[in-house]
């Protein structure tokens, strides 16, 4: 039977390489079985967008909520709940949320969401959360003398794999002006951080972690003669990516037609929607000359999910040695399999058990 397999080992490995870089706020719904571990394991925040995962949070004061269509009523439950942190992304929401705490008597931190230009964004496929950089700059003066706030700060975010546009000092120095910067406690950067997948590289995250400390020292203010901002980030897919492996079992070979015990439809539904396509375990470069005991050539198969759509594949094609021999029972391994595998119930497919193994 399929399951996915956390290494709370790997998770937190891929914790302490970053840890350094700033103050970690987990985005929860990347992996909330990552999320419980990490709470209980370090001091990290997290990153909330829908309240119903605040029930899987023992400590709500860890918890940035990502606000949008803010309600009342959903604003009494937050806070009652202890959730004093809030990113805010549009003008409305913002002020239902200060009209709230004003009469009610809380105090918060507060981030305002501004957009950041996105060059590999298609038009009409992907929505583009934030305020114009105008309208934040207005905003900030105003806001750094509410009583009831009592941090205030900037969020911006690039897609989750972007990795060519990281030149984030250069861009924030022109979006935001010097007397800002001035009165900012906080820059969150959100994710981004890239994890290996087979058409996907994570070669270029030494080159994203220099960049996020040039940030972080211009953030401290060295010469500029500012007070130190604390720098923000979100790495959901770059701790849970890694920790998880999909363990599947062959259940039908026809061909070079191998078909698992599981779905991306409840497993990977990300190589569907972003797409990547997930590192299989034993698998070759087809390039590589002389592998196996035959030809040398490498051998092609098409790995397919259970469900008879034709879309449900994971890999459309992956090699292996020419003399690796399949056989129904035999087990596939997807790395790198921990983000977003949330499930559907397309064709009453069943939530795919978490496993920690050690």
């Amino acid at each position: 039977m399929a399951r996915f397999l956390l290494s709370r080992s790997k998770a937190l490995e891929q914790y302490r390489a970053i840890e350094d870089l700033g103050t970690i706020s987990y985005s929860f719904k990347t992996n909330p079985r990552v999320g419980s571990l990490l709470e209980e394991e370090t001091d990290c925040m997290f990153s909330v967008h829908f309240q119903n995962e605040l029930k899987l949070i023992k400590d709500k004061k860890r918890v940035w909520f990502l606000a949008q269509a803010l309600r009342e009523p959903l604003l009494q439950n937050l806070l009652a709940q202890g959730v004093s942190k809030f990113v805010v992304e549009n003008k409305e929401d913002l002020d239902l949320l200060l009209g709230f705490i004003e009469k009610s008597g809380y105090q918060i931190e507060l981030l305002l969401r501004m957009k950041l230009k996105e060059n590999t964004i298609k038009t009409e496929k992907y929505y583009v959360f934030g305020m114009d950089s105008g309208e934040v700059n207005r905003l900030l003066p105003e806001l750094k003398s509410n009583k009831c706030i009592s941090k205030l700060g900037v969020h911006v975010h690039r897609k989750t794999q972007n990795v060519s546009e990281w030149d984030l000092v250069r861009e924030l120095g022109e979006l935001l002006t010097e007397e800002n910067l001035g009165l900012i406690d906080y820059l969150d950067i959100g994710g981004g951080l890239p994890v290996m997948y087979k058409n996907i590289t994570d070669k270029v995250v030494p080159s994203v972690i220099r960049k996020i400390k040039e940030l972080k020292d211009w953030l401290s203010g060295k010469g500029e003669g500012r007070k130190g901002i604390e720098l923000i980030i979100e790495p959901g897919r770059y701790i849970s990516g890694p920790s998880v492996t999909l363990e599947t079992e062959i259940v039908g070979i026809h061909g070079n037609t191998i078909v698992v015990d599981a779905s991306v439809y409840n497993s990977s539904p990300d190589t569907l929607i972003v797409p990547i396509k997930l590192l299989v375990e034993g698998e070759v470069d087809p390039g590589n000359a002389g592998i196996g005991r035959g030809t040398g050539k490498p051998k092609a198969y098409v790995i397919k999910g259970i469900t008879p759509c034709s879309t449900d594949l994971f890999r459309y094609r992956v090699y292996f040695p020419e003399e690796k021999e399949f056989h129904i029972g035999d087990k596939i391994l997807f790395e790198n399999a921990g983000a977003y595998n949330f499930h559907t119930e397309f064709c009453e497919l069943g939530k795919i058990e978490t496993v920690s193994v050690e």
